[in-house]
């Protein structure tokens, strides 16, 4: 069982993107953020009262609080520029340069904690930089569509970037906190994060003129990364988590399939022996 609910977990990780992508086609990526966070703090809430966690917040140490408010805004960077991100730019080569925040993470937890890098970690490495390089090609007919989203890949990037450095964070502050109500907190400081930029920017009033179609889209993709997490955390629960991380990071593959359904997004030869290079770099992992 716990196998189908990391599959599922990565399921429900790549609708969101795709979900995302509809949402913010003609809504300002930071109230989208701002929406979204919200559905998304209410699951990771629930999350951590039904693991019976919140009894333990007065009992953090304040260092604990501080990393996770530190992460917190890193997580808030990431999600902001991915949202940019996907906002300019095609959602499966998005998803492809987010996904390098795996390769990131490895060289910073090397670089900055001192952890031994493999043979293995390094040929995962370099299948997963090469394969992401090999994504950025771009999509058959692309290039004779005029557009002004060439920013895109600079978002993308430093969202990857955000999320790496929310763990390497993690890694060296609160590592004894339940990592459920480390997210659940982390999310809160996402939350005061996104609508504080809306009301320091002066986007208050475009709320009143977001298409309901479009947040409709928005607030399922709040609801998909939450069932993500639901399948996740009760992955986690019954397998090894060596497997689990892994095989949830393959939603870049769900994330590729549903941007050529729902979005007719094509993948030129190249990106597609990229796609393949980025599995098995992501599949070597298990091993």
């Amino acid at each position: 069982m716990w196998v189908v609910m990391a599959l599922l977990s990565a399921l429900f990780a790549g609708l969101t993107a795709i979900l995302s992508k509809m949402s913010v086609r003609s809504m300002d990526s930071t109230v989208a953020t701002a929406i979204r966070t919200t559905v998304v703090l209410a699951f990771a809430w629930l999350l951590a009262w039904m693991e019976g966690l919140c009894p333990r917040l007065s009992g953090l140490p304040a260092r604990a609080y501080v990393f996770l408010a530190l992460s917190g805004f890193c997580t808030g960077g990431s999600w902001l520029c991915y949202f940019h991100a996907l906002k300019l730019g095609p959602v499966s080569r998005v998803a492809a340069v987010d996904k390098s925040s795996t390769v990131l993470t490895m060289l910073l937890a090397w670089a900055l904690l001192g952890e031994h890098l493999t043979w293995l970690k390094g040929l995962c490495i370099l299948l997963i930089g090469l394969g992401t390089l090999m994504m950025l090609q771009p999509a058959q007919g692309e290039a004779h569509r005029p557009s002004g989203s060439a920013g895109w890949l600079a978002y993308a990037a430093l969202s990857a970037l955000f999320a790496a450095m929310t763990a390497i964070l993690a890694k060296i502050g609160i590592e004894n906190v339940p990592s459920d109500l480390a997210t659940a907190l982390r999310t809160t400081v996402v939350l005061i994060m996104a609508w504080g930029m809306v009301a320091i920017g002066g986007k208050r009033e475009q709320l009143k003129k977001v298409d309901r179609g479009d947040l409709r889209f928005l607030l399922l993709s709040g609801v998909a990364t939450g069932m993500s997490w639901l399948c996740y955390y009760r992955a986690l629960q019954e397998g090894p988590a060596s497997v689990v991380v892994p095989l949830d990071k393959l939603s870049i593959v769900i994330t590729v399939a549903f941007s050529r359904i729902a979005l007719k997004e094509r993948l030129g030869r190249r990106a597609l022996a990229g796609l393949l290079l980025l599995v098995a770099g992501t599949g070597l992992l298990l091993a």
